[in-house]
């Protein structure tokens, strides 16, 4: 299960893991790299370039979960 479902975390770590998405799409619209999002946000580049293709295949939607 992704951790955008809820694979296996809290959901005070889901709601956090939420905000850094959320944080990492803003990085995204101003350009940011994803070496400077992954090392700001404290996350690896890997997961970085994953939220990436989701905002840029169907916006900030995409890096919201969907209440199962």
């Amino acid at each position: 299960m992704r951790h955008s479902q809820g694979g296996g975390l809290t959901p005070k770590r889901q709601a956090a893991r939420e905000q850094l998405r959320l944080e990492a799409a803003e990085r995204f619209a101003r350009g940011e790299k994803t070496a400077d999002g992954a090392r700001e946000l404290q996350v690896g580049e890997r997961q970085v370039d994953r939220w990436r293709r989701e905002w840029r295949e169907g916006g900030m939607e995409a890096l919201t979960p969907v209440a199962s």
